[in-house]
């Protein structure tokens, strides 16, 4: 287990797609490649995974990643609507210890400005241990947009997760 308290270096990150068709093959994945490019570019990409809509098996993939410390922020794409298969919140919930609400809820509101359908998206953002954990769009260009929002604040975020930072923006 990494002791995240002696941890430095740059913030790693765990991209996660939920598809069925992308990961059944029918159709390539169009939202890694997003993801990646969004991301600072001192950031450090630790895994990729293409999943079907299946929250056992996201769910275990969270906890494993957060659990191990292996990730500071997991970012999810797809499974955020009101379909059935659509079970990304639910999985992302379910493993949390605590909610960030304003992470989502800014993606949101940016999106609305644009589409007004976003405020269906149920996207959430938590932490596990010591693991920031958010869900994005399932298109291309909604993740680019929303990562543009939040990008701001992930340096922040993982500083404060680390302790590296105090909540006001100083030393911890």
């Amino acid at each position: 287990m990494i002791d995240r308290a002696e941890m430095t270096g740059p913030p790693r990150a765990a991209l996660v797609v939920l598809s069925d068709k992308a990961a059944a093959g029918e159709r390539p994945d169009a939202c890694l490649p997003v993801m990646r490019e969004s991301l600072p570019a001192d950031w450090q990409i630790v895994s990729e995974e293409v999943l079907a809509d299946d929250r056992k098996e996201l769910e275990s993939l969270l906890k494993v990643v957060s659990d191990r410390g292996a990730a500071d922020c997991i970012f999810t794409s797809g499974g955020t609507g009101l379909g059935q298969r659509d079970v990304t919140p639910q999985a992302t919930l379910a493993v949390a210890d605590y909610e960030v609400p304003g992470i989502a809820e800014a993606m949101r509101h940016a999106s609305a400005a644009t589409v007004p359908t976003a405020i269906l998206s149920r996207a959430a953002a938590v932490v596990r241990k010591r693991t920031l954990i958010i869900n994005l769009p399932g298109s291309p260009k909604a993740v680019r947009e929303t990562m543009m929002v939040i990008r701001p604040v992930l340096a922040h975020a993982i500083g404060l997760l680390r302790g590296e930072v105090g909540e006001h923006g100083g030393a911890g």
